[in-house]
């Protein structure tokens, strides 16, 4: 994910690629909305940490093949390597996420949460850090250092417990999947699911390019928003986790959602304020972090405890591309409102494309048990 969302944007616009270009690629992120469709495949057959070790060979075999083409040229075959790379990195996010529910008693989504948010972001620090290597040893260098960084991580895999599974005649998928959808307050869990992250996602495209067109090098891009950001992220998750087993799911939702979407404010007045400069930009991208690393750590939480360990890979599958399919709906045209409303103006609207969410908070919370509402 994170050579995608980070590494990919600033490849394509060292080579001018236009915003509304960038944009459009971000629709590749299609593959984490539709994942539910096969989601029954990794839920019903094999091991979980097989599923994620075939996944990120598939993922070194797309960076690698970026090793055979031309950098400077993004053409058919470029795109073709990302979109599989996605495919994979999606599947590999089914696996790990009903790994996860697997793995950790109920009552500790919290700490498990902030726990698995930190190892998330930790590589999104390493896929910024590639960032770091282009001035020395060229695109394509880096992108055979990705490459070999994703063996790497399938190697690893070794070394994880297995995390028993029911056996496959007590795998009714679909007539769980119905049953779970069925409960009493479904249409509002839904779109309070696809909603409740929506301003990160419609910002997300538009960042990076902003920090490029603010005159920003590559380095201080890596060392600023993709390092020092993700620790202020990771802080925020930590701190986000330990309130939510202090206070509980339903409550941790409001707390720290409201702050996090208030968050895009500051990136709209550090565009805002040009004469700001670095510090404005550094200061928006830390309380940005922060924010999203509170309330990702709540959202996450509520999103495992509404599971079923028996079914976790189909139904979080399936609330997790709610929100991925509404997200990549609102990332697709932002390049194309950025260069006519400016990062500014854009930057704020998308404060307010989440506001929706609270409206449906209180049939969100009726999936919780009670003492979590």
């Amino acid at each position: 994910m994170g050579v995608f969302s980070k590494l990919l944007p600033v490849f394509l616009r060292r080579h001018d690629v236009s915003l509304t270009a960038i944009g459009g690629l971000s629709g590749l992120a299609l593959a984490w909305s539709l994942k539910a469709l096969w989601s029954p495949l990794v839920d019903r057959y094999g091991e979980r940490r097989q599923w994620i070790a075939g996944a990120l060979l598939v993922m070194a075999g797309c960076l690698g093949s970026l090793v055979l083409l031309e950098p400077a040229r993004v053409g058919p075959a470029i795109w073709l390597a990302f979109a599989t790379y996605c495919l994979a990195s999606a599947t590999q996010d089914i696996a790990i996420d009903a790994y996860t529910i697997g793995f950790i008693d109920r009552g500790q989504e919290g700490p498990a949460n902030a726990t698995r948010f930190a190892a998330y972001r930790g590589g999104l620090v390493l896929a910024g850090a590639l960032l770091l290597l282009p001035r020395w040893i060229g695109w394509t260098g880096t992108f055979a250092v990705a490459s070999a960084a994703s063996l790497a991580m399938a190697t690893s895999l070794l070394a994880c417990p297995k995390v028993a599974v029911p056996p496959e005649s007590q795998r009714d998928t679909w007539g769980a999947l119905k049953r779970w959808a069925d409960r009493s307050g479904g249409v509002q869990v839904a779109l309070f699911v696809m909603l409740y992250r929506i301003g990160d996602r419609a910002m997300g495209p538009m960042v990076e390019p902003f920090w490029v067109d603010r005159g920003f090098t590559d380095e201080e891009i890596a060392l600023i928003s993709s390092t020092l950001g993700v620790v202020a992220m990771v802080l925020g998750a930590i701190a986000g986790g330990t309130i939510v087993s202090r206070v509980g799911i339903g409550r941790s939702l409001l707390w720290l959602g409201v702050p996090a979407l208030a968050s895009n404010l500051a990136y709209a007045l550090a565009a805002a304020l040009p004469a700001s400069g670095r510090p404005g930009v550094y200061a928006a991208s830390i309380v940005e972090s922060f924010c999203s690393g509170l309330a990702s750590a709540a959202f996450m939480s509520y999103l495992m405890r509404i599971c079923q360990k028996e079914h976790a890979a189909v139904q979080y599958a399936l609330l997790t591309a709610l929100y991925a399919v509404v997200g990549t709906g609102v990332a697709v045209p932002s390049g194309w409102l950025t260069e006519r409303m400016d990062y500014a103006a854009y930057f704020a609207l998308t404060a307010a494309y989440a506001l929706p969410a609270f409206a449906f908070l209180t049939g969100a919370r009726s999936w919780l048990d009670g003492d979590e509402r």
